[in-house]
């Protein structure tokens, strides 16, 4: 059986690894044996349902459609998911595991110092979706279109990630750095500046935008509207 990879920079997380995890996740549902089998089958299956969901939606996609992009046939599907739903919540557990657990591993030198610990969550984040884009795209443009316990996955993911960055607020504003009076409020502000990058991705491409360029400037319009304090020497 594969053991958990370390958590890594998020440039690590192609579709091929985070199937690795899935299949490490979802070993009572999949019954494919050789992993390396598996996590090939996983690739072509989720690569396929995400581009499917993009262009019909997810609720109208059919498994015989998922088969058909796929070129998995029907009964190799129900050898890793018994249902659409199955698979649904597949999907939105990588994405929401995958961002609190990348969001969680700043090193401690960052950590110590709530601004650079803030514009490292603001990078690391936009990166991330980067990386994952037809991951997170799927899980924030179907959501409202979620049965009930998917729905609640994708909303504590949220809050999740909403929660890290309030952690990061409330500290600098607890020695004075940043004007937070609500940590969790101004988390949830700076999370939409974070979608867009993932949601808006060919505007920003329109415009000639890179990734640094974005992340530099949601870093200075955060920093800008917390009231960015120097540090009170002792």
């Amino acid at each position: 059986m594969m053991q958990h990879q370390p958590i890594a920079s998020p440039e690590s997380f192609t579709t091929e690894r985070l199937c690795q995890r899935m299949l490490e996740r979802h070993r009572d549902v999949i019954r494919v044996q050789k992993d390396h089998l598996a996590v090939r089958k996983l690739v072509k299956i989720v690569t396929a349902a995400l581009d499917l969901s993009s262009r019909l939606g997810f609720h109208a996609m059919s498994l015989r459609d998922l088969s058909r992009e796929s070129g998995v046939s029907m009964g190799g599907l129900y050898s890793y998911f018994d249902s659409k739903t199955t698979l649904l919540s597949m999907i939105l557990t990588e994405v929401g595991v995958t961002a609190t657990e990348v969001l969680g591993q700043a090193p401690a030198d960052v950590r110590a110092d709530p601004r650079r610990h803030l514009d490292w969550l603001i990078d690391t984040h936009i990166r991330l979706t980067e990386v994952m884009q037809p991951w997170f795209v799927f899980a924030f443009m179907e959501a409202k279109a979620f049965p009930q316990p998917a729905r609640k996955m994708a909303v504590d993911s949220e809050e999740a990630t909403e929660k890290i960055f309030a952690e990061a607020l409330r500290l600098g504003a607890g020695r004075g750095l940043f004007q937070a009076g609500n940590p969790e409020l101004t988390a949830a502000l700076i999370k939409p500046l974070l979608q867009d990058w993932y949601v808006k991705r060919a505007k920003y491409r329109r415009r000639g935008i890179a990734i640094g360029d974005y992340v530099a400037a949601v870093s200075a319009f955060v920093s800008a509207a917390l009231g960015d304090r120097p540090a009170v020497q002792p």
